[in-house]
C-alpha cells in the first residue's frame, strides 16, 4: 500500500436545512471518504487552536494522522441550504500563510483559502477548488512523476483559457498531465488520457445533499487511481457511484467498490425542456423561495415558466388563461406546497390530469393533506435541494 497524504482545507460547515454542523472541509471529508480504500492516510491542513482538537479526532476516528499548520483563525462555511452560496467567515483573502510543503508517494492536493501547498510526489491528484484564477499544478513549484487533475468546466477554462471542454483537457495533457477528469454537471465526468476519452455518468440518488459531494468524488478517484492502481475510467465511475451514495445517505466512508457496483443507482440522462414553477408569492418569504427556486432551476439548464415572472399579478380572466397556457407548454411542474396555497393545488391537479410530472416541495405539511398528490404519482420531497435535482432529472431526455 502506498503512502497517501491529503492536503487541503479543514473547515467547519453549517447548514440550516437540512441541519448540518461538522468539521470537514475538502481534506477532512476526503480522509473520511477514503479511510477504507487508503487506510493510514496523513491529513495536512491549516488550523487554529480551536479547530485542531476536532481535526485530530477526525483523523484518529478514520485511522489516519493529522499534521497541523497554524493559521490565525479557521474558516467556517454557513449555508441556508446545500445549493446556497455560503457565507464564509473570515472572508476569503483575510489570511495568507506560508505554503505547506508535502512530500509522499501519493498526494491528493486541494486548493485552499488560507494558503498554498507545494507537493512533490510520485503520483499526485490535484483538485484546484477555485473557479476564478485556478492555477496549474506546477505553477507553484509542485512536481509529480504522474499527475491527474480533477476539475470542473469553469476551473478548466480559467486554467487553460479554452472554452471548449475537450480543448481544455487537451491543453492540460500537453503540459504533462496524465489524466484529466473534467466534471460536467448533469452530463457526468469526461475522463481524458493521451489515447482515450470516456464519459462517466452522474448517478441519481433519491435525495441530494450537495455539500462536499465534489470532495467525495475527487478523493475516491484519488484513492482508487493513485493508491490502488485502478484504471482511470473505472476509478471515476466508482467515484461517481460513491458520490451518489454520499448525496443520499450523508455518511462516510461509502461502501466498497464492489458493493457500490451492486447498488441500483441509475445514470442521469440529461434532459431539456420547461419547468413550470407553481407556488405562492404573496409575502416576502414566499417570494424569496420562488426567486431562489427560479434561479437554481435556470442555473441547472432548465427553461422556467414562472407565473409571477411571466404573467405577474392581474385580474383572474387574464392571469388564469395565461398561467394555464404556460402549464400546458411545460414538461415538469415544480410545486411549492408549503402552506398548501389553493392556486398551487389547482395547478398540480391540472398537471396530473395532463400527465405532466410533478415534483412537490412540502415542508411542515401534514401527510393527510398530501394524500391525493402522493396517491396520483406526484413525487414529494421535504428537502429543497433534493426537490430541485429531482425536478431537473424529470425533464425528458
Amino acid at each position: 500500500m502506498s503512502g497517501f497524504t491529503i492536503v487541503g482545507g479543514v473547515y467547519r460547515e453549517r447548514c440550516v436545512q437540512p441541519l448540518w454542523d461538522y468539521i470537514y472541509g475538502s481534506a477532512g471529508r476526503a480522509l473520511a471518504a477514503t479511510s477504507q480504500l487508503a487506510p493510514g492516510a496523513r491529513l495536512v491542513s491549516y488550523v487554529d487552536e480551536v479547530t485542531t482538537p476536532a481535526a485530530q479526532i477526525l483523523a484518529s476516528e478514520n485511522g489516519g494522522t493529522f499534521e497541523a499548520h497554524e493559521t490565525h483563525r479557521s474558516i467556517c462555511f454557513d449555508y441556508l441550504h446545500p445549493l446556497a452560496t455560503p457565507r464564509i467567515t473570515p472572508p476569503p483573502g483575510s489570511a495568507s500563510n506560508a505554503a505547506i510543503v508535502v512530500t509522499d508517494d501519493v498526494v491528493l492536493r486541494y486548493g485552499m483559502l488560507e494558503g498554498d501547498s507545494i507537493v512533490h510526489a510520485r503520483k499526485a491528484i490535484y483538485d484546484p477548488q477555485s473557479s476564478f484564477g485556478a492555477k496549474r499544478f506546477e505553477e507553484n513549484g509542485s512536481t509529480a512523476d504522474r499527475l491527474a487533475v480533477v476539475l470542473n468546466q469553469t476551473e478548466a477554462r480559467s486554467m487553460t483559457g479554452e472554452r471548449d471542454a475537450k480543448a481544455a483537457a487537451v491543453s492540460l495533457l500537453s503540459s504533462g498531465v496524465e489524466v484529466v477528469v473534467l466534471k460536467m454537471g448533469p452530463q457526468g465526468a469526461l475522463v481524458v488520457t493521451a489515447g482515450r476519452e470516456q464519459l462517466v455518468p452522474l448517478y441519481k440518488s433519491n435525495t441530494v445533499f450537495k455539500i462536499g459531494s465534489g470532495d467525495v468524488f475527487s478523493s475516491t478517484f484519488a484513492a482508487l487511481w493513485g493508491v490502488q492502481g485502478y484504471d482511470p475510467v473505472e476509478a471515476a465511475d466508482i467515484a461517481s457511484r460513491a458520490t451518489a451514495y454520499y448525496c443520499q445517505e450523508r455518511t462516510l466512508p461509502p461502501p466498497s467498490p464492489e458493493a457500490l457496483k451492486e447498488l441500483e443507482f441509475q445514470p442521469v440522462s440529461p434532459g431539456t425542456g420547461t419547468i413550470y414553477l407553481a407556488g405562492p408569492f404573496f409575502d416576502i418569504g414566499q417570494r424569496w423561495l420562488v426567486e431562489e427556486t427560479h434561479d437554481l432551476l435556470r442555473e441547472m439548464g432548465a427553461d422556467v415558466f414562472s407565473p409571477v415572472h411571466a404573467v405577474g399579478p392581474g385580474p383572474a380572466h387574464i392571469v388564469a388563461p395565461e398561467d394555464i397556457a404556460g402549464l400546458e407548454a411545460s414538461d415538469v411542474v415544480f410545486a411549492i406546497l408549503n402552506g398548501m396555497d389553493p392556486g398551487t393545488i389547482f395547478e398540480v391537479g391540472y398537471a396530473i390530469k395532463k400527465d405532466i410530472p410533478v415534483v412537490g416541495l412540502a415542508q411542515n405539511v401534514r401527510p393527510e393533506d398530501l394524500k391525493m398528490m402522493a396517491g396520483t404519482g406526484c413525487e414529494i420531497q421535504d428537502d429543497f435541494a433534493s426537490a430541485i435535482y429531482r425536478a431537473i432529472w424529470s425533464l425528458p431526455a
